[in-house]
C-alpha cells in the first residue's frame, strides 16, 4: 500500500533526536511555558525573517487569537467584516466567526484556488476591515494588486499559513507576507509535531503581546489578569519536538517540489486537470498535490484498487456545512465546483522514486 501520509515513516527519521529532546524536557522538570517553547519561537521567527513568533495551542487558536488581539488593541470592532477564501478549510472561517467579526466569503480563482483579488475587490463594503488569506495547498496566495488593494483600502492582512510554511513570495516566506500569520503544526502539515501545536508570526510588537496575553489566561503576570484570556499555549514537549524538525524543513520541501515536478511533467490524462504550476517553483511547497477530476469517486476507487491511498481537501465546502446553515442556500459555483472535483494524490517528503513512479503509472493508466 502506497500511504496518502506516512507519518510513522517521516518521524522514524527523527527519532533519535526526539527521543532525546524529550528526555531532556522530562529530566528539565519544567513542562509548561519554558525554555523549549522560548528556542523554537526564536527559530521560527528566524526562520520566517519575523520579529516576533507566538507558540499557540493550534492553528484556529493561532487565527483566532490575532483576531481578538486587533480587537482589544481597537484595530478591529465587533461586526467588522473580513473578507475570506469560500473553498479553505473551515477553521479559517471558525476563527472570524469566534472572534464576534463577519466572514464574507470570496469565491476562489479556479486555476490557483487561492484569493481571486478581483472577486474580493468585489466584495468590498464600508465595514469590510480585514482579508483572511489562506495559502491554501502549499501554494503562495500572494500579488502586488493583493498588496496595491491592502494599501488602498487600509486593510489588515492575516495569513492562514497553516499549510505554506516554506513558501515563499519574491524572497520573502510565508508568515512575513501580511500584518500577522497563523501556523499549524498539526502532525499531518509539512512541520508537524506529534500532537497539536500553532504559532503567531508578526513584525506588530502591540499584537504579539496581546497574543500571548490572551493565550495566558489574559495575564502577563501570574494571578492578574489583564483582559479575559483563554488557555493557548504551546506545550513545551511540541516545541521541542519542533525545534528538532525545523532544520530539516527545507530538504522535505525540496522533495515535496521534486514529487510534484514529475507528478507535473509524466501524468498525462486527459480525465485529469493537474494544478497550476507556479512560474516560481520555490513559492510552492506542495503540502498537497491536488488535481481535479469529474469521475473523483470512480477514480479514487481505481486508485484504491492499485493500493495507493487518496484523500479529498475537502468534501463539503463552508457554506453547505450545518454549522453555517445561514449559507446553506448560498450559491458559490467556482467553490463548489472544487469541492466536488478535488482529489488529492499521495504527497510527502518519504514518497519513494518507486512509489511516485506507481503513483504516475496508474493515473495514466485509469
Amino acid at each position: 500500500m502506497i500511504k496518502f501520509l506516512d507519518l510513522q515513516k517521516i518521524n522514524a527519521q527523527y527519532r533519535e533526536l526526539l527521543i532525546q529532546k524529550s528526555t531532556g524536557l522530562i529530566d528539565s522538570g519544567w513542562y509548561v511555558q519554558g525554555q523549549m517553547v522560548k528556542q523554537f519561537e526564536e527559530e521560527l521567527a528566524a526562520y520566517c525573517g519575523v520579529k516576533h513568533a507566538v507558540g499557540v495551542a493550534n492553528g484556529l487558536d493561532a487565527l483566532t487569537l490575532i483576531l481578538k488581539g486587533y480587537l482589544q488593541l481597537g484595530r478591529l470592532n465587533p461586526g467588522d467584516e473580513v473578507l475570506v477564501p469560500a473553498n479553505t478549510y473551515i477553521a479559517s472561517i471558525l476563527a472570524i466567526s469566534e472572534s464576534g467579526l463577519v466572514p464574507v466569503l470570496v469565491e476562489p480563482d479556479l486555476q490557483t484556488m487561492n484569493l481571486d483579488v478581483l472577486a474580493a475587490k468585489n466584495k468590498l463594503t464600508d465595514r469590510t476591515r480585514a482579508i483572511l488569506n489562506v495559502h491554501l495547498y502549499g501554494r503562495v496566495s500572494w500579488s502586488e494588486e493583493l498588496s496595491d488593494l491592502l494599501a488602498e483600502k487600509n486593510l489588515l492582512c492575516i495569513e492562514d499559513n497553516a499549510q505554506a510554511i516554506g513558501a515563499i513570495f519574491k524572497g520573502k516566506k510565508t508568515g512575513s507576507l501580511g500584518d500577522a500569520a497563523g501556523f499549524s503544526f498539526y502532525p499531518g502539515k509539512n512541520l508537524g509535531c506529534l500532537g497539536d501545536g500553532g504559532a503567531v508570526t508578526t513584525n506588530d510588537d502591540e499584537l504579539a503581546a496581546m497574543v500571548r496575553i490572551l493565550g495566558n489566561y489574559g495575564s502577563q503576570k501570574k494571578y492578574h489578569n489583564e483582559v479575559k484570556g483563554v488557555n493557548s499555549r504551546l506545550d513545551e514537549l511540541q516545541a521541542g519536538l519542533l525545534s528538532v524538525k525545523l532544520p530539516f524543513l527545507d530538504a522535505e520541501n525540496a522533495r515535496r517540489r521534486e514529487i510534484a515536478q514529475r507528478y507535473l511533467k509524466e501524468i498525462r490524462n486527459d480525465k485529469l486537470q493537474l494544478p497550476q504550476d507556479p512560474a516560481n517553483e520555490t513559492e510552492h511547497v506542495w503540502h498537497l498535490f491536488v488535481i481535479r477530476t469529474e469521475n473523483r469517486s470512480q477514480l479514487q476507487e481505481y486508485l484504491s484498487g492499485k493500493e495507493i491511498q487518496t484523500m479529498i481537501h475537502y468534501p463539503i465546502p463552508p457554506h453547505k456545512q450545518p454549522a453555517y446553515s445561514e449559507w446553506n442556500n448560498h450559491s458559490f459555483p467556482i467553490t463548489e465546483k472544487i469541492h466536488e472535483t478535488v482529489l488529492s494524490l499521495p504527497m510527502s517528503p518519504v514518497l519513494t522514486d518507486q512509489e511516485v513512479d506507481e503513483v504516475i503509472t496508474a493515473v495514466n493508466n485509469y
